[in-house]
């Protein structure tokens, strides 16, 4: 997620249980673009040993191609193209999940990238843009550029973040591409992508919404991987998190109205998971200096050994956001 899953949350992310692979957030790529050093940072100041893909978001193949070289100048794992985002600030100028209408531009642009990827390219994308028409000729430009991964959302741009996910598409992707597949979309619990893995056949899981709601999540899926049992957090543990996200954007230096705007962008996710009626949410929203902030943390979380659900409440929904996250999590069958 733009502004959201940048490097000082991937370090957060790290200590409290990393995902296999990171995503940057996306590198705006246009004929004035340059790389955009804060993101640049979750690449080169990545203190988690995790493999980092960065990721690139637009339309014009010189340009893409110029910022192609431009990062592989850097320590990455791969490059990795945006054709999901489903933004209309981006898909309006062609770029993210807008490509997608498109699977004669589609074609051009993977293959000039594959041309010039000599390491891992991988793509994400979405299952069209407001339907799956072209979904079975998407599948065959992946195949015929050799793309090394695919992380598919099972909704269309159009569908955002609120439509049902089509995981019998991302099941087709599994059996008919030579390439790995990732499952993307409301997995929203260890069990709920072991349940979508098993389904579908995919190789692995993106998250990224219910990653910043349960940061826990990787370390949860590992542990049912072993049979081990799950690590629960308590409501306390989510306070002490609440505090590493604020503690996290003052070394930035950021002053606290934003600071305070940058933490609800978290809350909004967080608190899908506190209380079954959503008056966190309600509550958290409405207050906009530190003090009132934390009073409502205080209130519904401290000191409380209350079991942190894995799923979110039902009905209990994060203010719709356009932009996805980027952390993703390897998962392989269960024994």
């Amino acid at each position: 997620m733009q502004d959201v899953t940048d490097l000082p949350f991937m370090t957060l992310i790290g200590r409290y249980g990393p995902p296999d692979l990171f995503f940057t957030e996306y590198f705006r790529v246009h004929s004035q673009s340059r790389l955009e050093k804060h993101i640049l940072r979750s690449i080169t100041e990545n203190p988690t040993n995790v493999p980092v893909f960065a990721q690139m978001n637009g339309e014009s193949i010189p340009d893409i191609i110029r910022t192609a070289r431009e990062l592989k100048k850097h320590p990455i794992a791969g490059i990795d193209l945006n054709m999901g985002c489903p933004a209309p600030k981006v898909f309006k100028k062609n770029c993210g999940g807008g490509l997608l209408r498109e699977p004669a531009k589609v074609d051009q642009v993977l293959g000039a990238l594959r041309e010039e990827i000599e390491g891992l390219f991988t793509v994400k994308m979405r299952i069209g843009f407001d339907s799956s028409e072209h979904f079975s000729t998407l599948l065959e430009l992946v195949a015929k550029h050799r793309v090394d991964l695919l992380s598919l959302h099972g909704r269309t741009v159009r569908g955002a973040y609120h439509a049902p996910v089509q995981y019998p598409l991302i099941a087709e992707a599994s059996r008919s591409l030579p390439c790995p597949v990732f499952a993307n979309g409301n997995l929203t619990s260890p069990g709920k992508a072991f349940r979508i893995q098993r389904e579908t056949g995919c190789r692995g899981a993106m998250i990224g919404r219910h990653a910043i709601r349960n940061p826990w999540i990787f370390r949860q899926i590992r542990e049912k991987l072993k049979g081990e049992p799950l690590f629960q957090p308590t409501l306390h543990d989510v306070r002490a998190y609440i505090d590493d996200l604020y503690a996290m954007s003052g070394k930035q230096g950021i002053p606290d109205k934003p600071r305070i705007s940058k933490l609800k962008k978290y809350l909004n996710f967080i608190g899908e998971s506190i209380d079954p009626k959503g008056q966190f949410l309600y509550r958290m929203r409405r207050a906009h200096e530190p003090e009132k902030m934390f009073a409502v943390c205080d209130e519904f979380l401290k000191d409380c050994s209350d079991p942190f659900p894995l799923e979110p409440y039902p009905g209990i929904h994060a203010r719709p956001n356009t932009e996805k996250p980027k952390v993703s999590e390897l998962i392989s069958p269960e024994p």
